[in-house]
């Protein structure tokens, strides 16, 4: 997994959060099988994945969860 230092300064937050160790697992599995991910986009996607599916219209944020599925699309970079 990415180590805090690879996170870039503006405009993030860090979370903490306390999850199943099922999912961590998952997740892991996830990350072994497609190095091209991390785990901050992974959760990043996730989470705007989720907010997207469920409503939020937010200009920015359907920005970054398409920035996280698609990362080689110059349009959607920034997040």
């Amino acid at each position: 997994m990415a180590a805090a230092g690879d996170l870039p300064d503006s405009g993030t937050v860090s979370l903490q959060a306390r999850v199943p160790e099922e999912l961590v697992q998952s997740m892991r599995r996830f990350l072994e099988c497609h190095p091209n991910w991390d785990q901050y986009r992974l959760v990043q996607a996730a989470l705007a994945g989720f907010l997207v599916q469920n409503g939020v219209q937010n200009r920015d944020l359907t920005r970054c969860y398409l920035a996280n599925l698609f990362p080689s699309q110059p349009d959607f970079r920034g997040f």
